[in-house]
């Protein structure tokens, strides 16, 4: 479901998101683009992310910068911040969104697998943010969105790394919240449900446990991507001038 609000304090914002170019970040590139906000996303997906910029552009006449990098690399981060503000202005927006959700048994977990797995759903959110800072300080402030996961709280089985990451995202949250609240930049996560995904869709879902899944939600149905636009939107507004340090469960109800 695509929200219908519409935020004008969004027009002609500079906005960045990771992991931008399929399933939920797609659908935030989207939805930040249609609010008239210049997006850049960050990806390492080159066919789909240069797909859905075309699919923008012939729908809206506007396309977002597409910038390909390896979160894991951190020098490439730090340079594809340097591009989105040169060409949209400072970030007064980012949006965490990059993650890696792979099934994993403990018993097969390696230290490179441990690594590399942080290494993509925790360490750019801090990297990403002190990139962003200075800009966004310059500017007067800003929002900056980190998503993390319901999973770490329903004790799921078989993803220890990634529920780990996500659990640390809520800390890193609320430290940077509290170190650059001054500078009238707010921080703020996000924890979806299970969100179903066309990756979900063909890696994980099955009839049976989707049925299950919904049964525990309070609003009956499935999550799509689009569910999660309206609250970024809204964190990214002056509408939550004053909210900080918060998660929000968008999770229908399961928490």
């Amino acid at each position: 479901m695509k929200p219908s609000a519409t935020f004008p304090d969004l027009v002609g914002r500079s906005v960045l998101i990771t992991g931008g170019g399929s399933g939920i970040g797609a659908a935030l590139t989207e939805g930040f683009l249609r609010q008239g906000a210049k997006v850049a996303f960050i990806d390492i997906a080159e066919e789909a992310s240069e797909a859905l910029c075309a699919k923008l552009l012939a729908e809206t006449g506007r396309s977002p910068l597409f910038l390909k990098a390896d979160l894991r690399d951190i020098e490439a981060l730090r340079a594809a911040v340097t591009q989105a503000a040169e060409a949209h202005g400072p970030v007064t927006v980012l949006i965490n969104n990059a993650a890696l959700d792979d099934r994993h048994r403990l018993a097969d977990v390696t230290l490179d697998y441990w690594e590399n797995n942080q290494a993509i759903n925790i360490r750019p959110h801090l990297f990403t943010i002190q990139a962003v800072a200075p800009g966004m300080r310059e500017a007067g402030g800003g929002s900056i969105v980190n998503f993390t996961s319901v999973s770490f709280m329903l004790n799921l089985p078989d993803m220890p790394s990634y529920t780990a990451a996500k659990a640390a995202v809520i800390g890193l949250t609320k430290g940077l919240a509290g170190h650059l609240g001054p500078d009238n930049i707010r921080v703020n996560a996000v924890s979806p449900g299970w969100v179903i995904t066309e990756r979900q869709r063909r890696l994980w879902v099955t009839e049976d446990g989707l049925a299950a899944f919904v049964g525990r939600q309070c609003i009956k149905r499935e999550m799509q991507p689009e569910d999660m636009v309206g609250v970024c939107l809204f964190l990214a507004s002056d509408c939550s001038a004053m909210l900080t340090a918060q998660t929000l469960n968008v999770d229908g109800g399961v928490t």
